[in-house]
């Protein structure tokens, strides 16, 4: 019996080697060293020196496998190569590994981890063989939740990750130490106040997914990302997020 659908737009990477996990506990934003204890995934990002989002990606340790990284597959040859650029002496190995990312909402199959993003995004497992044809609308749940995309709201070289709610999705330790761009990250934790953020908006209409949005006297406000069942992500400025918004021909409401 076949357990989930297939997300086709994933990869899996194998790190193997005595130093990978100490490894990446000094690149990315969350602690992984709970790994070290047993089957677990963990959520994080790696970021630029200068604090903004290169990608995003679960790490996972599983009873068969070891160590995986399932990223977007479209990301997934330039972290890999970003990784191993850090590596220098590390006993740490990072290759493709013949895994399927399967994912779903019923009751998880032996070996599924629950989604440490949030509760409805389900579970996901490894696997060998494919899962089912995609059939969830996963756009829907991503928005009525508030959930960024990897390379939709997610835009590498560009995104800040507590402007797109890492630290709700639990995807950011502000205990952990030192990673790469943790000085800008602690800084707009402690610092300063968030002046764009992530917002869910009523959309009328429909417009591409990066469309600017202007404000009533056409002041630029942000951009209009994923769209679903007549709501949608948007990326604003908090202080023009009142009022009637347009994207494209689209009028947008903040709810």
């Amino acid at each position: 019996m076949i357990h989930g659908e297939t997300a086709r737009d994933r990869t899996v990477l194998g790190l193997t080697g005595k130093d990978a996990l100490s490894f990446l506990q000094g690149l990315v934003t969350n602690d992984v060293r709970p790994l070290d204890q047993g089957p677990g995934m963990v959520w994080t990002a790696l970021l630029t020196p200068q604090g903004r989002y290169l990608a995003d990606f679960f790490v996972v340790r599983t009873a068969d496998d070891g160590l995986l990284i399932d990223i977007s597959t479209l990301l997934c040859a330039d972290t890999q190569r970003r990784l191993n650029q850090y590596r220098l002496r590390a006993d740490v190995q990072i290759a493709p590994v013949a895994r399927h990312v399967l994912r779903g909402l019923e009751a998880p199959p032996a070996g599924a981890l629950p989604d440490p993003r949030h509760p409805a995004l389900g579970w996901r497992v490894w696997s060998e063989t494919p899962g089912g044809t995609p059939a969830i609308d996963w756009d829907r749940i991503r928005v009525e939740n508030l959930i960024p995309e990897s390379g939709v709201e997610l835009i590498p070289d560009d995104s800040f990750i507590l402007e797109h709610g890492f630290e709700r999705l639990h995807g950011v330790d502000f205990r952990k130490g030192c990673y790469v761009g943790q000085e800008v990250t602690a800084r707009m934790k402690h610092k300063t106040e968030l002046r764009k953020g992530l917002v869910r908006v009523v959309v009328d209409g429909a417009a591409p997914v990066g469309t600017g949005i202007t404000t009533e006297d056409g002041k630029p406000a942000g951009n209009l990302f994923t769209q679903s069942g007549g709501f949608g992500i948007a990326y604003l400025r908090h202080d023009r997020a009142d009022g009637i918004l347009t994207a494209g021909t689209a009028r947008l409401r903040v709810v």
